[in-house]
């Protein structure tokens, strides 16, 4: 009797997990291109205040380029290099200046530095709503990957009452 309990009750609950998971699609946010927009004009304004010549980029949550501002003086190198730390903080969930510490050579992370696209220095953060994943900004140009990150993170802070859910 407990067994033949327990088994149905076993049943039930696997049954309605396996229920739950039969959906062929689900919802998820997007940053409107509007907010990216925003974000990548305010990150850029931040950073002239700063007296830095930057490119920012913003990215969906699935890495792919949604804005792109560089300045007049930014370096050639810094659209591209802004995408990519937009694309690995989302690729990988986390700010590229923690990735920087967590990828060092010894580091059981090291290796992902070789892969393509891989950014391993600060200013690449993620954009998060509610606690779920909606971008990533990038921000390429200042001195120092801080000094990005910190950029970065002004942008975000202009969009913030846009974004929460």
């Amino acid at each position: 009797m407990i067994r033949t309990t327990l088994s149905m009750l076993c049943c039930a609950l696997v049954g309605g997990a396996a229920l739950a998971q039969t959906a062929g699609t689900y919802t998820v946010k997007h940053l409107t291109p509007e907010a990216a927009v925003k974000a990548a004009d305010a990150a850029l304004q931040d950073c002239r205040r700063r007296g830095y010549q930057v490119a920012v980029a913003v990215v969906d949550r699935s890495g792919v380029a949604q804005a792109l501002v560089r300045d007049r003086i930014a370096g050639p190198h810094t659209p591209n290099t802004a995408i990519d730390k937009a694309w690995t903080a989302v690729s990988f969930r986390t700010d590229t200046l923690e990735l920087a510490r967590l990828t060092q050579p010894g580091q059981p992370s090291a290796g992902i530095r070789h892969l393509p696209r891989f950014v391993g220095v600060g200013g690449g953060v993620q954009i998060q709503a509610g606690g779920t994943l909606v971008g990533g900004i990038g921000v390429s140009g200042a001195p120092t990957g801080e000094a990005d990150d910190a950029c970065a993170k002004a942008g975000i802070a202009a969009i913030r009452d846009d974004i929460e859910l």
